[in-house]
């Protein structure tokens, strides 16, 4: 699942490459659903779908108990501002959050191009000790989103990490 699919490239791209697993982009804009529903279509791909809600109102509340294997959260709204940064999806609820979503050794990836809300989720998940950080796996970090294409053209960097859901003693 991925919270905050953009205009649906990444998760696409990775649906095709998987044709045995199943895919759900999440997204707020209906714009952007259109265009991830047009890029599946276009690619044949029955193994993706796109639903239109705010992602923690889907994860807390109509998300099935550890029902999804990973969940993909690239470069979602900073919310640079001190006053507003309490609207950031990555926060210090959502570990838990998380947790609830995923089965069983299900995996966060995160990746952002800012440095300061970077540290913001580094810090949410080293203090949640039902997570351990993992490596991102190369075929995950080289399938760039359309904001990532956007940034490296810009000469943006990217920040990632990836934390695993502990499995149970």
């Amino acid at each position: 699942m991925e919270l905050g699919s953009g205009d649906g490239s990444f998760l696409a791209e990775y649906a095709r490459r998987h044709p045995d697993r199943n895919f759900i982009g999440v997204e707020r804009l209906l714009g952007r659903i259109r265009k991830l529903d047009r890029k599946g279509r276009r690619l044949g791909l029955t193994n993706l779908r796109a639903i239109r809600i705010e992602s923690s109102y889907l994860l807390q509340y109509l998300l099935p108990l550890h029902s999804v294997s990973a969940l993909h959260i690239y470069f979602p709204d900073p919310w640079p501002k001190r006053k507003h940064r309490r609207h950031r999806l990555i926060n210090e609820r959502f570990p838990a959050v998380a947790q609830q979503a995923l089965a069983p050794g299900g995996i966060v990836y995160l990746r952002t191009d800012d440095q300061d809300y970077f540290e913001q989720m580094t810090a949410c998940f080293a203090a949640a000790q039902i997570f351990r950080p993992v490596e991102t796996p190369s075929e995950l970090a080289e399938l760039r989103t359309d904001f990532e294409k956007d940034f490296h053209e810009r000469g943006i960097g990217t920040l990632r990490s990836a934390y695993q859901l502990k499995l149970e003693n």
